[in-house]
């Protein structure tokens, strides 16, 4: 059974920098497709971030272009989000998620086999 174990988060100012980190142990990490999501208080969770297995396609949100960077170390069997530039809106939970499937619809949390326990991003203003 795939799991997902998730670290960095916390509390930072607005335009703050923050790296998530999510290593994973009972999946085939190098042919696992990773994602990142989020979900704020009364909102539902919605995409950040995905990265394929096969040649390290990134895929982002509109309000992570350019400020996120999710990037993964096959040998650690770990991915991670690198959060630059954060805005208050970035407050959130964030979830990693593994899809070991491969179905390629990686914006779709329903595409994913596993999530992380998740962690809390604050930012104030």
């Amino acid at each position: 059974q795939g799991q997902l174990v998730q670290s960095g988060g916390g509390e930072v100012q607005a335009g703050a920098s923050l790296r998530l980190s999510c290593t994973t142990s009972g999946i085939s990490f190098t042919t696992a497709a990773m994602g990142w999501f989020r979900q704020a208080p009364g909102k539902e969770r919605e995409f950040v971030a995905a990265i394929s297995w096969s040649h390290g396609n990134t895929y982002y949100s509109d309000s992570a272009k350019g400020r996120f960077t999710i990037s993964r170390d096959n040998g650690k069997s770990t991915v991670y989000l690198q959060m630059e530039r954060l805005k208050p809106e970035d407050t959130a939970i964030y979830y990693c998620a593994a899809d070991v499937s491969n179905g390629g619809s990686w914006t779709h949390r329903t595409e994913y086999d596993f999530w992380g326990q998740g962690t809390q991003v604050t930012v104030s203003s």
